[in-house]
């Protein structure tokens, strides 16, 4: 039984030495951002308070938030990690929770923020295919804009011990795995986490943790657009102003997801995705492979997969699994090895 169940992923922090310039790249990538007492905010239009957080700095990712359900369970995560609940001063208000994962990331649990009002997103046109011709006698014409960011929807991070962090944030955060992915038969690197609503279908996965080089740290965050026009018309925005690309456009098979990954100034990686798997807890984990994850099923390859000579996902899984038993045979006590 876990401390709490997480309902959704709240926001993402970074630090950054010109906040200008992460305005800028923020609001092409389609969010909106705000500046309170020093530091920047960006949100969707969902009505969260923010998304995204930026304070002045040394660049880098400073931390991460879920949203729970009351402050009782704030109060039961305090008395377990030895943290205080505050009042938050941050955009929205509500309190808040500050613990530190495995890995020394900052994580914290919020609850009772105000929210506003959410606008509506656009109705995409309805689309003709062979099977069904719904849009009759109307043109389609999609605007030159940045996309329209919905929501933050998940984040990916780095571990150094896939089972040890797994085991933290599932007995803080009630996650319950889609999909957990072997490097060997029996070797778990990671596993894509969703949150438990019960009934209710929740993301694929809210998190996504992984034992990869080059060792712990921030992956990538990822925001969910209004659609596929919304989304292309994004990475065309994108492309106009110089961004720099990292992944897409493709379809992912682990979540299905439709995808378009970009770099900030900095170099920390942003997603947009729409069309994504949604599950209740009732349809269970699976054991998934190195090649569904790394694999598409239309679209850009993984960049490390593209080339002539780019190794086969196998061959990476080999790898990684290696890595992993020596790992664990370093750990191991002498007398264990000798028996």
């Amino acid at each position: 039984m876990s401390i709490t169940r997480a309902e959704d992923i709240a926001h993402v922090r970074f630090a950054a030495p010109d906040l200008g310039a992460m305005r800028q790249f923020l609001e092409d990538f389609g969010l909106r951002c705000f500046e309170d007492d020093g530091m920047l905010y960006a949100r969707g239009s969902d009505g969260a308070p923010f998304a995204h957080m930026t304070e002045p700095g040394e660049a880098g990712f400073t931390g991460l938030a879920f949203r729970v359900a009351g402050l009782a369970d704030l109060e039961a995560l305090a008395a377990n990690d030895g943290a205080t609940v505050e009042a938050s001063t941050a955009p929205g208000g509500g309190h808040v929770v500050r613990l530190t994962d495995p890995d020394g990331n900052r994580v914290e649990a919020v609850t009772g923020q105000a929210w506003r009002d959410p606008v509506t997103p656009d109705s995409e046109a309805p689309f003709n295919s062979a099977a069904a011709r719904r849009r009759l006698r109307v043109a389609v014409r999609v605007e030159q804009r940045p996309s329209r960011v919905r929501r933050l929807g998940h984040i990916v991070l780095n571990v150094a011990d896939f089972r040890t962090s797994e085991s933290w944030y599932k007995a803080r955060f009630g996650f319950i795995t889609s999909d957990e992915i072997e490097a060997a038969p029996g070797l778990a690197i990671g596993a894509f986490m969703r949150c438990d609503r019960g009934d209710m279908p929740s993301d694929h996965h809210t998190l996504f943790l992984a034992q990869l080089p080059p060792g712990p740290g921030f992956n990538h965050a990822a925001f969910e657009v209004e659609g596929l026009d919304d989304l292309m018309a994004g990475h065309e925005h994108l492309k106009r102003e110089g961004r720099t690309a990292a992944w897409g456009v493709g379809r992912h098979v682990l979540g299905s997801q439709i995808f378009d990954y970009w770099k900030d100034p900095w170099g920390h990686e942003l997603e947009h995705w729409t069309d994504g798997d949604l599950f209740a807890a009732a349809d269970g984990s699976r054991l998934s492979t190195i090649r569904e994850l790394l694999d598409v099923q239309w679209g850009a390859p993984f960049p490390a997969l593209a080339g002539k000579h780019a190794p086969k996902p196998e061959t990476i899984g080999k790898l990684l699994a290696f890595q992993l038993r020596l790992k664990r045979l370093f750990r191991r006590k002498p007398k264990d090895i000798a028996a």
